[in-house]
């Protein structure tokens, strides 16, 4: 029986979410779950993500360092799957993404993750780099609503996306969480191997918005449904924040909720690109802060460790 969440808040029936589940998992015969439609049948072999007919994760867990409307009190439900449809060279969960630390997890494995999620109290469930994996993701979900799952699902992500496969996922997922890394395609190209991410990015966070809205809470300051945007703000690239921001504002919605991240660290491969190498200096975010003012986006989070 599909659960009270699904079938009452999201309108779903059993047969619709079947439906959903069959056409993503159709995807995976030429694969085209994200922009660079590798095409290539992964129930047999694996794409530039490196995963093939089933997922890998990395872990589970209950998460409390997260934006405070997604881990709340109680802790946010991560799902932290293994791969990714980018090439980020400073990427800070590359033992994940890129060395692909994790194991091959079945269907009914993933959904007793996350039912072992609901019962420790988590507050959503929390996809971490989920592109690749949707289909395999709404499969487990089917089973898991038999066992009683009911959590909001967060889908936290890069946000290179094809949109098509978004819109598949409307009614199923609660809260979109994807980031707006670059509006230059020139540095998405050098630092991603994505040249054509500000494309994709704003073509989807478009179709995410249109799904769910800006982010909605409950009594206790929890999130509950809509789209929360991260940027996280580059060493020596300023430029690439200002046109973001504006991006966000101008096609998204002034009311957009935004996290604008400090936290930069050099990781993997930043030592190869000159500018990469150091720490974000706090002028460089306090810059963005400003024009992230000037601009009138107000909702949000913003870090104060470099204010």
């Amino acid at each position: 029986m599909v659960s009270e969440r699904i079938a009452s808040y999201l309108n779903f029936s059993g047969k619709e979410l079947s439906e959903k589940r069959d056409r993503l998992l159709e995807r995976l015969s030429c694969c085209e779950l994200c922009p660079r439609r590798c095409c290539v049948d992964r129930r047999a072999a694996k794409g530039f993500c490196r995963t093939g007919r089933l997922a890998y994760v990395s872990s589970y867990n209950l998460h409390f360092g997260e934006e405070p409307p997604i881990s709340g009190p109680r802790g946010s439900g991560t799902i932290f799957f293994t791969g990714c449809s980018l090439g980020c060279l400073y990427c800070q969960n590359y033992p994940i993404s890129h060395l692909y630390n994790g194991k091959e997890v079945s269907a009914e494995r993933l959904a007793e993750m996350m039912t072992e999620l609901q019962k420790k109290g988590a507050h959503n469930i929390n996809l971490v780099t989920p592109t690749h994996v949707a289909p395999q993701f709404v499969e487990a979900l089917l089973l898991a609503l038999d066992e009683g799952f009911s959590l909001p699902v967060v889908y936290n992500s890069s946000g290179y996306e094809n949109p098509e496969i978004i819109a598949l996922l409307e009614g199923i997922v609660d809260v979109y969480m994807p980031d707006a890394k670059y509006g230059n395609s020139r540095l998405a190209g050098e630092l991603s191997a994505a040249p054509d991410y500000p494309e994709w990015n704003e073509k989807v966070l478009k179709e995410m918005y249109r799904q769910v809205g800006n982010l909605e809470l409950d009594e206790n300051g929890v999130a509950r449904r809509g789209l929360l945007v991260r940027h996280l703000v580059l060493p020596g690239e300023i430029s690439n924040s200002r046109e973001v921001l504006r991006f966000l504002k101008e096609s998204i919605s002034p009311d957009v909720f935004l996290s604008l991240m400090s936290q930069y660290h050099p990781a993997y491969k930043s030592g190869e690109r000159k500018g990469l190498s150091r720490r974000l200096l706090p002028g460089e975010y306090i810059k963005v802060l400003e024009y992230c003012a000037e601009l009138g986006l107000e909702n949000g989070f913003r870090q104060t460790e470099l204010v």
